[in-house]
């Protein structure tokens, strides 16, 4: 072997822990993440989700429990989803206009509880509906673009009125985000963030989530009429920059590791804060892996999220987020 082999060894940086840390070119820290949490009715109450293994719904004051929770684990913010109780949905999704629906009932306990957590809130119908579709639809089961669009702006108002930090329109019509934008505006909510769920995919990783939230058995078709088919990537910046033009202050990529591409893609495009939800389909793969033996979790978990976060991800909504919070606090 030649003496000068080699000038450079790559190795060198990576052969202790405390090199390695001062040379990561990525880091994670739990203000990084965003927990997604299911709310529902009643008192002391805990619904384990079967297909989400770890992940329960809570009624409000399981809700603000966990909020006291994350804000001690140094996660900044929590996003609320609702299990409305099957008589109260309509073909209309009338009950996600009401101000004392079970979203604003935890809005506002969290609000009172712990007022420096972040509240993010999901716009979209089809927590609401009978049908299960994000928006209205017609005799031919069309989900109608303009019609949905302006019930999300009432939606919108009603979450924010409650005291909503976030609002994170889900529903993919086209418009809603300078729609909602302008009517923020005029009811004097100027400093009301919106997240755009703006390349939200046609996805199969979604279907646990349904069950938490009480839809996948209403469903009625599937939703490619109005979320984004997953060969497409020229359409997500094509949605990006729609949503961000209309007033959008941070967009989200949905699902997450099936679409590092496109997150990567946003971020290089428009140098904004880009977010991803790790959806349940992508937890539950976690968890199957851990059950059967074929993966640790924890190293699957701060695995993930590094790629998030490595692809441009200002931060990560995922069911994941105490545990990862937990082992990054050591």
């Amino acid at each position: 072997m030649s003496a000068a082999y080699p000038a450079l060894r790559l190795r060198r940086t990576r052969a202790s822990e405390w090199s390695r840390r001062l040379h990561a070119e990525t880091t994670l820290a739990p203000a990084d993440l965003i927990w997604p949490l299911f709310v529902s009715e009643g008192q002391g109450v805990e619904e384990p989700i079967a297909s989400l293994s770890g992940v329960s719904r809570w009624s409000v004051d399981g809700i603000v429990a966990r909020g006291r929770e994350a804000q001690a684990l140094g996660i900044p913010c929590l996003a609320l989803f609702p299990n409305t109780p099957p008589g109260l949905r309509s073909e209309d999704g009338a009950e996600a206009l009401n101000p004392d629906n079970l979203m604003c009932q935890a809005i506002r306990a969290l609000k009172d509880a712990v007022p420096d957590i972040g509240v993010l809130t999901d716009v979209a119908l089809d927590p609401y509906t009978s049908h299960g579709h994000d928006g209205l639809v017609d005799a031919a089961g069309y989900v109608i673009n303009d019609g949905t669009a302006a019930r999300l702006v009432e939606q919108a108002l009603n979450q924010a009125r409650a005291g909503a930090d976030i609002i994170a329109p889900s529903d993919m019509m086209d418009g809603r985000i300078g729609m909602i934008r302008a009517a923020l505006e005029a009811e004097g909510a100027h400093n009301v963030q919106i997240m755009s769920y703006a390349a939200k995919y046609a996805s199969g990783f979604y279907g646990p989530f349904r069950d938490a939230v009480g839809s996948r058995g209403l469903l009625k078709g599937d939703k490619k009429t109005y979320q984004m088919d997953p060969a497409n990537a020229e359409e997500a910046l094509r949605e990006v920059a729609l949503d961000l033009a209309e007033g959008a202050d941070t967009v989200m990529v949905k699902p997450g590791l099936p679409y590092l591409d496109i997150i990567c893609r946003v971020k290089d495009r428009f140098q904004v804060p880009v977010f991803a939800y790790q959806v349940s389909g992508e937890y539950a793969m976690i968890e199957a892996s851990v059950a059967v033996g074929a993966g640790d979790r924890d190293a699957l978990v701060l695995e993930t999220l590094m790629a998030f976060k490595r692809a441009g991800c200002s931060g990560v909504l995922t069911y994941h987020a105490a545990h990862a919070a937990r082992l990054l606090n050591g």
